[in-house]
């Protein structure tokens, strides 16, 4: 009896309607772009300073310009490794007393003004920005800065929780109703975030967001891949993960145009309501259909694909049976445990580099995207050249995997995305164009990374074990979110460059622990536990070891 890929062979693997399903299905995987990383344009922070009414006050009287404004009545830089006072303390000084000069008001109250007492800020922030943020909205500065932390960390908590719950709920009542309902909780989500009154608010919509995006970003990617056949499925995958880098390119293009991040919110969530057209435009998956014993339903489907295809069905090919049918004979007897990823030594290894991997490649795609909100000169530019060089990435992978193999140029590009964020920590300031550069490197390895952990991932664990494998390792990658907002906007209060001298160890430790994993290029998916533990071992030994048995077996004989 065939299965749906020995349909595909005869009806296009990679037709009319795979064509058009991977194009509605990449409009997902770039939407999902503005909720994984809008924190650099939603949570901006400006230069700022507090409020002091009287100061201003002050200000109008004498005619100052805004710089004379800020060194009559701003403090100045604190010491290295402290917050600036001029962001979170002000001068106690009653400003409205008369009898402040206008040349140096400061100085008939004390010879130096660094003994002039300062204060907290007791009327707000000015911010020096022409647009709006989260921070600017809800003073998340100063002593509420964490908060802007926990904002990025709810998303990526609801990652965390969502992909395990929705991705069960994904397997038990099918890919399309799960699909539709995330986008409709995704898009009602994002709108109600850009109309939350307070923070509270905010960062409910937020983690509710968290909750569904990824999930529904997952059975895009998923369906896509259980629509097209095997010898297209790999290159599908990378490129589905390609249009999300199109999401990034335009998310800069339309922060740019929109400054006010309530308005940006808004712009980049209502494309998800025409998602929900999605209900008429793409059929349930038929392998999914199959797994239910729904082979009828499964074998209409197909007779649609091939109807779009304009390709006809062979009569031969007029029934269906799971591609796993094989296996569920092995499955019946096997049952999966999380001992199961630690109780062999080589599986054990597998799954520790992995799951520091997926941590280590979360922390470092998302913290060298928020740190460079924070250090870089025009944040727009920025992204949007960064983002660019994930193209190329994506490119390099389809080049080199089935060529140069995948364990040297995945920990190649831990090292490189590692050496670069320790290079750019000795570059100079004023040589911006080299910042730029090696942080796009620097970028560009990460992106590489963060990819073939996602390809690799399924080959190093036998089949009945797969799927719990890939799940609690990527799990680690949500944990690697929550974590890296703390680290990248806490560090940096310590020291500007810190951030990245972690990233670079991180980095080249990550390399190093990737080339003690074994090659998968060229072989078969394994079955069985033996096989994983067998991946490493040199052919030549075992085929020594088939030797000496014959000759053993061949001496009573002689």
């Amino acid at each position: 009896m065939p299965t749906v890929d020995d349909i595909l062979e005869h009806i296009g693997e990679f037709h009319s309607f795979q064509k058009q399903t991977f194009f509605l299905l990449a409009l997902l995987s770039a939407s999902f772009a503005p909720i994984y990383v809008g924190i650099v344009f939603l949570g901006f922070t400006p230069e700022h300073r507090c409020r002091s009414p009287g100061a201003a006050a002050l200000s109008r009287r004498c005619g100052w310009s805004p710089a004379e404004e800020l060194n009559f009545t701003v403090p100045g830089p604190g010491p290295r490794g402290e917050a600036f006072p001029r962001q979170c303390r002000r001068f106690e000084v009653d400003w409205n007393q008369s009898g402040l000069g206008c040349a140096d008001p400061l100085a008939g109250l004390a010879a130096n003004r660094s003994h002039l007492p300062l204060g907290p800020c007791r009327h707000g922030w000015v911010y020096d920005t022409p647009g709006s943020s989260i921070v600017t909205e809800f003073n998340l500065v100063c002593a509420n800065s964490w908060l802007l932390d926990l904002f990025q960390s709810a998303v990526n908590l609801g990652f965390f929780l969502g992909s395990v719950s929705i991705g069960y709920i994904a397997d038990r009542f099918g890919r399309k109703p799960c699909l539709l309902v995330t986008i409709l909780i995704t898009a009602t989500s994002g709108v109600l975030m850009a109309v939350s009154p307070t923070y509270t608010w905010t960062l409910m919509f937020r983690l509710v967001q968290g909750l569904v995006s990824k999930a529904g970003w997952l059975i895009g990617y998923i369906l896509m891949t259980e629509f097209v056949g095997p010898s297209y499925r790999r290159a599908v995958g990378i490129l589905y993960q390609a249009t999300f880098t199109v999401g990034l390119v335009v998310l800069a293009g339309v922060a740019f145009a929109l400054p006010h991040w309530r308005w940006l919110q808004l712009v980049v969530t209502l494309p998800n309501f025409c998602f929900l057209l999605y209900y008429w435009c793409l059929p349930e998956s038929p392998r999914w259909l199959l797994s239910q014993n729904e082979g009828a339903k499964a074998l209409r489907v197909m007779e649609y694909i091939s109807r779009k295809n304009r390709k006809p069905m062979p009569t031969s090919l007029q029934s269906l049976r799971p591609d796993e049918e094989a296996g569920e004979k092995v499955g019946e007897k096997l049952k999966p445990s999380f001992l199961d990823l630690v109780r062999t030594p080589q599986i054990r290894k597998n799954t520790l580099i992995l799951m520091y991997n997926w941590f280590m490649g979360s922390v470092f795609y998302q913290g060298l995207i928020m740190y460079m909100g924070l250090t870089g000169s025009n944040i727009y530019l920025d992204f949007f050249y960064s983002a660019l060089v994930e193209f190329p990435a994506a490119l390099i992978i389809i080049l080199t995997i089935d060529r140069i193999g995948r364990r040297y140029p995945w920990a190649g590009s831990n090292m490189v995305a590692g050496a670069a964020c320790l290079a750019s920590v000795f570059i100079p300031d004023d040589l911006e164009w080299l910042r730029v550069a090696v942080a796009c490197l620097g970028r560009m390895g990460s992106t590489i990374a963060i990819e073939m952990v996602c390809l690799v991932n399924a080959e190093l664990y036998p089949t009945f074990i797969r799927n719990l494998g890939v799940l609690v390792c990527s799990s680690m990658c949500d944990i690697g979110g929550i974590v890296t907002p703390f680290l990248v906007y806490r560090l940096t209060d310590i020291w500007h460059e810190l951030p990245m001298v972690i990233f670079a160890v991180f980095g080249l430790i990550a390399g190093g622990l990737v080339l003690l994993l074994p090659e998968t290029k060229g072989k078969t998916l394994p079955e069985t536990i033996d096989e994983v533990e067998n991946l490493q071992r040199p052919r030549k030994n075992k085929e020594r070891m088939i030797y000496l048995q014959v000759k053993k077996q061949d001496i009573p004989l002689n």
